[in-house]
């Protein structure tokens, strides 16, 4: 078992093993699942999460709203924003997602859990409920959205506020009350390569299929629970690069020092992967608040 220690010391290691993507093509951690790539001057969303949520809220079932200055901070694109991408509805992957589509007129792309949640802020026009393996052309990207599952979190037997989100009014939004809904694994093809983002560590084997990408953001957290998780996705995934995500204490406010999901293990990440890929590099992004963009664009 490695220690917190050992995660801060691999920590730069891993952040110094480049992505080598192609020219143009950014790629930008805003922690927790959260990424906004960036193509010939237009921009995707995947889960952003920069409003950041304290603990307190959780257990005491207060409101969970997203905090626009927070968003104006963490959450800018450089120029238009062709969607927003929602792998599942708990709220650090959702929440902010309503309020990112709202800022740049953009649609939301994910489950009816993610179309309800839309509604709930007068946004219903700007969801669009996914169709499984169907391709969506947004500007430079062809996104597709696979079946997939949430890890069981609750001591391997249960996945965390399961379920669809029915909450009918917005002041009724706690973190709670952001269930799972259907879970999305999103894959991303631009500039020649294919990117996969896997949400939280587990999968529908089937419904994935054989694939192979370049670039795996792997959601880390809760891959003990898994069975097996990097013997049966990886083969599938086949990727040069393997980033992983999910492993920053999503409690923590953006701007404060970067600490870790409790036993995430982050330092063993590199032998798990190279123990069934030999040909797989482990590389980690700097998050978005030790190397963010400072404009940010209001809704209207």
């Amino acid at each position: 078992m490695f220690t917190v220690a050992d995660d801060v010391q691999a920590l730069p290691e891993l952040e110094a093993v480049p992505l080598e993507l192609p020219p143009g093509l950014e790629v930008s951690w805003l922690g927790v699942s959260g990424y906004r790539l960036t193509y010939e001057g237009v921009s995707v969303f995947i889960d952003p999460y920069v409003s950041r949520v304290p603990l307190r809220s959780l257990l005491l079932r207060r409101l969970a709203l997203p905090e626009e200055s927070m968003i104006d901070r963490y959450a800018s694109a450089p120029g238009a924003v062709a969607g927003v991408l929602v792998g599942h509805t708990h709220f650090d992957h959702a929440l902010d997602a309503p309020a990112s589509a709202c800022r740049y007129g953009a649609r939301a792309y994910g489950s009816p859990s993610l179309a309800h949640l839309m509604r709930q802020h007068g946004l219903g026009e700007h969801a669009v409920e996914v169709v499984a393996h169907q391709p969506y052309e947004l500007g430079p990207f062809v996104v597709r959205f696979v079946p997939s599952r949430h890890s069981k979190l609750l001591f391997g037997r249960r996945v965390p506020m399961d379920g669809e989100l029915t909450c009918d009014h917005l002041h009724g939004l706690s973190p709670g009350t952001y269930r799972c809904g259907a879970v999305r694994g999103i894959r991303i093809d631009v500039a020649g390569i294919g990117l996969y983002h896997q949400g939280s560590a587990n999968l529908d084997d089937a419904e994935l299929g054989s694939e192979p990408v370049d670039v795996f953001l792997a959601g880390v957290a809760g891959r003990s629970v898994t069975p097996r998780y990097w013997e049966r996705i990886l083969p599938k995934l086949d990727p040069r690069i393997v980033v992983p995500t999910h492993y920053d204490n999503f409690f923590s406010p953006l701007g404060q020092p970067q600490d870790f999901v409790r036993r995430v293990n982050l330092a063993a990440v590199s032998g798990e992967v190279s123990a069934v890929s030999r040909d797989a590099q482990v590389s980690a992004l700097i998050r978005i608040d030790n190397d963010h963009l400072a404009a940010g664009i209001s809704c209207k």
